[in-house]
C-alpha cells in the first residue's frame, strides 16, 4: 500500500496536477475547494487575470459537478441512500502554457446527444458569437430542470478562449461518467 501512495503522489507530480478532489460535493465544500484555489492560484501565477479566469473556471465547473451528477449505485447494499452517491472529481493541472482544469461526473445516458450537440456548438463559435450567446442566454429568462439559466457552459467557453474537450464513457446501461477537460493559456 505504501508503494502506491508514492506512485499516486509521482504520476500527480508528473501531470503537474496542483489540486485534486473525487467524492460527494456539498456546497460548504465548494466554498472550501474555492477557497484552496485561490490560495493556490496566489502562489503559481502572477497575472491576476488568469487568476480569476481560472478561478471562475474552476466555479463554474464545481457548480455543473454539484447540480448536474447523477447518483450511481455502487456496493451491494439494499438501502439505496446508502448505496448511492454523486461521485465527481475535479483536478487542476498547470503547466508551461497555462492551466487545465478537469472534471467528470455521472450522468444519464439519455443527455449524452444533447450534452454532446451543445457542446458540439459552443466549440463552432468564436468570442464575439460566445458573447453575444451568453447575452441573449441571459435575457432570455429561461431556466433549466435544475434551475439555472443555462449560461455555465457558455462562461466556461468564453474564459477558455479555446475548444472544450469532452468524452463519455458508459457506465451501465442508464449512466455515463461525462469528462470536460477545460485548457486556459495566456
Amino acid at each position: 500500500m505504501q508503494d502506491r501512495v508514492f506512485d499516486v503522489y509521482d504520476s500527480l507530480e508528473k501531470q503537474q496536477i496542483m489540486l485534486a478532489f473525487k467524492g460527494d460535493l456539498s456546497p460548504e465544500l465548494i466554498a472550501a475547494i474555492l477557497n484552496l484555489v485561490e490560495h493556490k492560484m496566489v502562489g503559481h501565477e502572477s497575472d491576476p487575470r488568469m487568476r480569476k479566469r481560472v478561478f471562475n473556471v474552476v466555479m463554474e465547473c464545481l457548480q455543473n459537478l454539484f447540480h448536474h451528477n447523477r447518483h450511481v449505485p455502487h456496493g451491494g447494499g439494499h438501502d439505496r441512500e446508502a448505496c448511492e452517491e454523486r461521485q465527481g472529481v475535479v483536478m487542476i493541472a498547470c503547466g508551461n502554457n497555462g492551466y487545465s482544469v478537469l472534471t467528470g461526473n455521472s450522468m444519464a445516458r439519455t443527455e449524452v446527444d444533447d450534452l454532446k450537440d451543445r457542446l458540439d456548438r459552443l466549440n463552432q463559435y468564436g468570442p464575439e458569437q460566445l458573447r453575444e450567446l451568453y447575452q441573449s442566454t441571459l435575457g432570455n429568462g429561461k431556466f433549466t430542470a435544475s434551475g439555472g439559466g443555462g449560461l455555465g457552459l457558455i462562461d466556461i467557453a468564453r474564459k477558455s478562449g479555446g475548444k472544450l474537450e469532452y468524452g463519455f464513457v458508459p457506465l451501465d446501461g442508464s449512466n455515463t461518467f461525462f469528462s470536460l477537460n477545460v485548457n486556459l493559456t495566456s
